[in-house]
């Protein structure tokens, strides 16, 4: 019976609504509840001994797709009003919140757990992530989205993953001509695609029952990822990227990133997220119980060597920078994607892959309620943070004076 492909399709459908509904009640992401349905049914076998979840070519499709527009939605939701005023700060936190866990839990893994290079370089990138998405909901649910350090927060996001998705698709990529392809052939996509897109919306006109905007935008993502993957780079990276020079069209359209974030939650993310929980082995998480707490710690202490002493060098007041910094420990979306690439490419087993999802599902929960718990400052401070940072700014640049020679 569960050959059936109707009933193969429920039951994902059926396993996806479950955790939408789960979401709503617990106030959790919807994304780390699919990871742990996804946990739950790869680890309940049936009378012949396999899992409730058929994996086919149209799931496993239906995941890529999800991880792909994913992370397109990820770069085409940053604010470029945002990302421009606070790109100093958010530069500098950004990057050093992926350079020091990328260095650091490589190392860990490499010289003290003793995994070969390729494999401490999976785990140094799935580690080295900040959640968007919980950043995000974090600053929805308490109102922190629209002040000052709330925006600056999410461009240091973004950078910070920015890094990531570089060095995914770098680090693992063939050096050979259709690299080089995929690069020129990128370059222009990102040159070109913003005009094309803004062209094809004024043409086709708004709110067609056709889509043709996010057709359009369907076809470069299918093309680039198509480039990436014969390149055996990354489909997200090109993503990522055509997310980010789209933004400013996303920005003054907000019906077109509303539809397709629809189109993304309801049909492609849940299908990735449960078959990434899917591929965790319980039996292997208990077992390793002791070096997934070593690389949490791993992971929330070198975010806060990278993140604190820049949060108070950009005039962020102790409680503020640590809320800062506990944020900037987050991880889930790219974590998962990080460490599913390696486990699909055969770079790590599926132990190690069980390892570090459950990492990650941990990053995504314990520094966020350490933060909301003890260190959420008031609205009031976070847009005191912004004003108070302008002015420093303008008095490096000599444009004000500050009284009494302050």
């Amino acid at each position: 019976m569960l050959d059936n492909i109707w009933f193969t399709a429920a039951i994902w459908i059926g396993l996806a609504f479950l955790a939408s509904i789960i979401s709503i009640r617990v106030g959790i992401s919807v994304a780390l509840i699919e990871i742990l349905v996804g946990v739950a049914a790869g680890n309940v076998p049936l009378v012949d001994g396999h899992s409730i979840l058929r994996s086919t070519d149209w799931t496993n499709f239906l995941a890529m797709l999800g991880s792909g527009v994913l992370t397109f939605l990820a770069g085409a939701e940053i604010d470029p009003v945002a990302l421009r005023k606070n790109l100093r700060p958010g530069l500098a936190i950004g990057a050093a919140a992926f350079l020091l866990p990328f260095g650091g839990v490589w190392a860990f893994a490499q010289l003290l757990l003793g995994w070969p290079v390729q494999q401490a370089q999976i785990a140094g990138i799935a580690l080295s992530t900040t959640s968007v998405a919980v950043v995000y909901a974090v600053m929805i649910e308490t109102g922190q989205s629209e002040t000052a350090l709330g925006k600056m927060i999410l461009v240091a996001c973004f950078i910070n993953d920015l890094g990531t998705v570089l060095a995914l698709g770098l680090i693992f990529a063939n050096y050979d001509v259709w690299l080089l392809v995929f690069v020129v052939v990128t370059c222009l996509a990102l040159f070109i695609v913003p005009k094309l897109a803004r062209f094809v919306i004024s043409r086709c006109g708004a709110k067609r029952v056709s889509e043709p905007e996010i057709k359009f935008v369907f076809f470069v993502l299918f093309f680039l990822g198509g480039l990436a993957s014969t390149a055996k780079s990354e489909a997200v990276l090109p993503a990522y990227l055509l997310g980010l020079v789209l933004a400013g069209v996303f920005f003054h359209d907000k019906t077109l990133v509303l539809r397709m974030r629809s189109i993304a939650f309801a049909m492609f993310t849940p299908f990735y997220f449960i078959r990434a929980g899917s591929f965790v082995a319980v039996s292997a998480v208990w077992t390793a119980m002791g070096v997934i707490l070593l690389l949490l710690a791993t992971k929330m202490l070198t975010k806060f060597v990278g993140v604190f002493p820049l949060s108070r060098l950009y005039f962020m007041r102790k409680r503020e920078a640590k809320y800062t910094t506990l944020l900037m420990s987050t991880g889930l979306t790219f974590g998962t994607i990080s460490a599913l690439f390696g486990l699909q490419n055969k770079i790590i087993s599926q132990q190690q892959y069980s390892i570090l999802v459950t990492v990650v599902i941990l990053s995504a929960v314990v520094p966020t309620l350490i933060a909301q718990k003890f260190f959420e400052p008031t609205r009031r401070a976070m847009d005191a943070w912004g004003r108070f940072y302008q002015r420093r700014v303008s008095v490096r640049a000599g444009m004000v004076k500050l009284p009494n020679g302050k």
